[in-house]
């Protein structure tokens, strides 16, 4: 369970013999109580600084690009991006594919298909059908897959379209046979669309069907790694190119540099679709804790150190130096502590984006 803003204050407070506070009292804290507020948040982000890239302090993302835009912000808890962790990848083009929470996005073909939390959340189609329309590239090849489960042993099928309707002209008319999967089947296939909205369409052929996921991408973007350049570099031998070249021109990104304020990334060429995204980690940072049941970053091991940096500062406001020496000792004893465990960032981080054949060398681009 996270250790909330309350309970770390106390903690602190409880340790120096001063007044603990509620949560109905915490806003108005006043003296010590404030003190102590302000050195919790201190002295996480003096975790924060003197753990460095450690894996729990490592965060990954995705940046879906634009057509013809080649910056794009940081999230609001970066600190620090690891550059060889940039990666191009075809956009995922289905909106609440995964179904975790609900079946929002989706739209009722026939009977009544609902939600189930069954694993991650799933779409429930007993002798049902739903559907979607996605943004695509007229002629350009899409490739589709579906995890599908059948929780009994009825031989069954899931009919998959894709079309310029939900009901109109036919891409994709396809029955998948589903046969007792009840540890779940992936089926995968293709289509090429020909309008600038597809709509795919999920319909059980008989007995239930539960739906874990649905992915739709390009199949002609391949993952690609995007070489880093300094921005200086990026300056001296591309912005020029980048800024003149028309829609036209634009091409896949090869590249990728950070702005000198770290507040963006930057990607060259200027992309030519916006059926990209961008894969990347990085470290976070910490972002003060504000009300009394904002739940702290760090797991609850972290909540000692917390506490003995608050010690060390209160005790420097107080000046007594002799037990800020000794919190502090304290603070370092355990720091070394917690890095061994948590050893440098290691493969296990992008393990997940590189499971995929990658590709490095220029090759053809999409269009």
């Amino acid at each position: 369970m996270a250790t909330t803003y309350l309970t770390l204050t106390n903690k602190v407070l409880r340790e120096l013999n001063e007044t603990e506070l509620t949560s109905s009292t915490f806003a108005s804290s006043r003296g010590v109580q404030t003190a102590v507020k302000d050195f919790v948040n201190k002295g996480i982000h003096d975790i924060y600084n003197e753990t460095g890239e450690i894996p729990l302090l490592y965060s990954r993302t995705s940046q879906d690009l634009i057509v013809g835009d080649n910056e794009y912000d940081f999230p609001a808890d970066f600190r620090k991006a690891d550059m060889d962790s940039f990666f191009l990848k075809p956009k995922e083009l289905v909106t609440n594919g995964e179904f975790t929470s609900n079946i929002s996005n989706w739209t009722t073909g026939d009977g009544s298909p609902s939600h189930t939390s069954s694993g991650n959340g799933r779409l429930n189609l007993n002798d049902a059908a739903a559907y979607q329309a996605i943004n695509t590239t007229v002629n350009k090849q899409y490739k589709l897959q579906v995890r599908v489960l059948s929780p009994n042993s009825s031989t069954s099928g899931l009919i998959i379209r894709v079309g310029t309707s939900a009901g109109g002209t036919q891409n994709l008319n396809t029955t998948k046979a589903v046969t007792n999967f009840r540890e779940g089947a992936i089926l995968n296939t293709n289509f090429t669309a020909t309008a600038q909205t597809s709509f795919i369409y999920l319909e059980s052929d008989g007995v239930q069907l539960d739906v874990d996921y649905v992915r739709i991408s390009r199949s002609d973007i391949a993952l690609r790694k995007l070489v880093f350049v300094t921005y200086d570099n990026y300056l001296q031998v591309y912005k020029v190119t980048d800024d003149t070249n028309n829609s036209g021109n634009y091409s896949h990104p090869l590249r990728v540099y950070i702005l000198p304020d770290h507040s963006a990334f930057g990607v060259s060429p200027r992309p030519n679709t916006s059926e990209y995204s961008v894969h990347y980690d990085y470290y976070t940072t910490h972002t003060d804790l504000s009300a009394h049941g904002d739940n702290m970053s760090l797991p609850d091991r972290f909540a000692t150190l917390i506490v003995d940096r608050a010690k060390y500062y209160t005790y420097m406001l107080r000046s007594d130096p002799q037990h800020a020496q000794l919190a502090d000792r304290d603070f370092q004893r355990k720091l070394r502590l917690l890095k061994v465990d948590y050893a440098t960032k290691n493969d296990y981080m992008r393990s997940d984006t590189i499971g995929e054949s990658i590709t490095t060398s220029i090759g053809g681009r999409a269009s």
